[in-house]
């Protein structure tokens, strides 16, 4: 994987803001950057051009079938919930709606819900201008159910 640790992790922060997830920290994990929210580390940096993203393991599985070319996981990951980001391919609207998904399996419930009452949802369609999940799911049902 190309890429640069510290760009790489503002890239992942910049993002985090601009999503507008509150109560989001900086943090390590194993070593590496990581971001948090309430002292829960919901990404962290893997390596240069990987990032560890928390989520569903039903997610996780779908999303690499899909987009094997974005997400992937190595037998370390497998059975857990959480999944690998080629950051060096992946673009900034489905960056952003994977670290929106990882921060709602972390926060807490209502910080979650409040969250979710307070977004815009037109933005939501993946970057080819469809719902994220054209196998029938729509994006609400996992960001902000």
């Amino acid at each position: 994987m190309t890429g640069n640790l510290e760009t790489d992790f503002e890239r992942v922060t910049r993002l985090a803001e601009t999503a507008g997830l509150p109560e989001v920290t900086r943090g390590t994990s194993y070593g590496t950057p990581a971001l948090e929210v309430r002292g829960k580390s919901f990404v962290r940096m893997k390596e240069a051009g990987v990032l560890v993203v928390m989520c569903a393991l039903e997610e996780k599985d779908m999303l690499i079938e899909l987009a094997p070319e974005l997400y992937f996981e190595t037998d370390h990951y497998k059975g857990w919930p959480a999944m690998l980001v080629r950051l060096d391919v992946v673009n900034d609207q489905d960056l952003t709606q994977r670290l929106i998904a990882a921060w709602r399996q972390k926060a807490p419930k209502r910080l979650a819900a409040s969250f979710c009452s307070n977004r815009d949802t037109s933005s939501l369609a993946g970057s080819d201008g469809q719902d994220l999940f054209t196998a029938g799911r729509s994006a609400m049902r996992w960001l902000c159910s």
